[in-house]
């Protein structure tokens, strides 16, 4: 039986180590300039543009800061799914090359994610400390919002 229980934890020691070699590409693009970045697109107090880096871009942009434990599998393919997922939805970098209709549909639909704590995900405050929304940080960002339209 002990000797089973030893192949058994080999086994799941050689897979664990042999997925670390697949490591999906990182969502970086360091340096970039958007032009069409949000932040660019309308004139916004730093606090506002802070909290936004600070909750939202991580996964929803070019840019994502990761964490130590994000480059180890399979956590790491969870969340360059998670990443590619969100920028589907909204991606802060290209929202001027949204349109018109769409952008205030995403305007609407970021203060109603925001106002009910949908926004950020909990799975990614739980990791992110800094990233949960204080009720002072919500109220600033859905009044500037609500001014946005």
């Amino acid at each position: 039986m002990k000797k089973v229980l030893k192949i058994i934890l080999a086994l799941v020691l050689f897979i664990f180590i042999a997925i670390q070699f697949y490591q999906p590409a990182l969502n970086v693009d360091k340096g970039q300039v958007y032009t069409t970045d949000f932040s660019q697109v309308y004139k916004m107090p730093v606090e506002v543009k802070t909290i936004l880096h600070t909750s939202c871009y991580d996964c929803h942009s070019n840019n994502t800061n990761y964490m130590w434990y994000d480059h180890v599998q399979p956590a790491r393919t969870m969340v360059e799914n998670h990443i590619e997922d969100a920028k589907k939805e909204l991606n802060f970098n290209e929202w001027g090359s949204y349109s018109n209709r769409k952008q205030e549909r995403l305007l609407n639909s970021i203060k109603e994610q925001i106002e009910t704590k949908q926004m950020p995900l909990s799975s990614y405050t739980m990791m992110h400390k800094n990233a949960k929304l204080k009720d002072e940080q919500i109220k600033i960002l859905t009044n500037w919002l609500k001014d946005q339209r």
